[in-house]
This record gives C-alpha cells, sequence and structure tokens, in this order.
C-alpha cells in the first residue's frame, strides 16, 4: 500500500483560525477527495500535542491507494485537481505531502 500522508500546520488565528480551516476542508475539500480514483481510504486526526515538545501541527491526513501507480493516476485525476486548488486556498503553504508505502519487513517475525 501506498500512502500520502499530508501534515498541516494550524493556521495564524489560533483556534477560530484553526475551526475555519477544519469546515472548509470537511466542506469542500474531503467531498473532492472523496471522489479520486484509486483511493481506498481516508483518514484525518487532530493533533493534540507532541511529546518532549511543541508542535505546529494542527490536523495530519493519509489517503490510502494500492500503490504508488494508483497513487499518481489519482492525483491527475479532476476530483484531485479540484480539491489541490481549494486546499491551495484554504491552507496555503501549511501542508507537507509525503508518499510513505507499507513497509512490514522492517516490523521482523
Amino acid at each position: 500500500m501506498t500512502t500520502l500522508l499530508v501534515l498541516y500546520r494550524a493556521p495564524e488565528g489560533g483556534e477560530a483560525a484553526l475551526a475555519e480551516l477544519e469546515r472548509r476542508y470537511r466542506d469542500e475539500h474531503l467531498p473532492l477527495v472523496a471522489q479520486t480514483p484509486g483511493l481506498r481510504a481516508t483518514r484525518i486526526w487532530r493533533v493534540s500535542g507532541a511529546l518532549g515538545g511543541e508542535t505546529d501541527l494542527g490536523l495530519v491526513a493519509a489517503m490510502d491507494f494500492d500503490d504508488r501507480a494508483a497513487m499518481d493516476d489519482g492525483l491527475r485525476s479532476d476530483p484531485m485537481r479540484q480539491a489541490a486548488r481549494i486546499l491551495r486556498e484554504i491552507a496555503p503553504g501549511l501542508a507537507t505531502f509525503l508518499v510513505v508505502d507499507d513497509a512490514p519487513d522492517l516490523l521482523g517475525g
């Protein structure tokens, strides 16, 4: 499985700004993401803290695809392009995108 992991820094403006980001993310961005071909699952977390220090992260999202080719095809789709346009508007410069692959061999056994 290949996952697009997205780390979102909290916007300036405190809790009200974060609540507005969450509202628009849920109402405008995620419905388009849900239409992405090849997308197997989407998971989203609110960041409640960091061990041993502070964090500027507010949200984390994971979008699962069967493999890198499926993810690349999904990212080129019209729904994902539209979702990306909205994301640039509601979270400008706040997102870090990571492509991660399952690594069961690292678990041993």
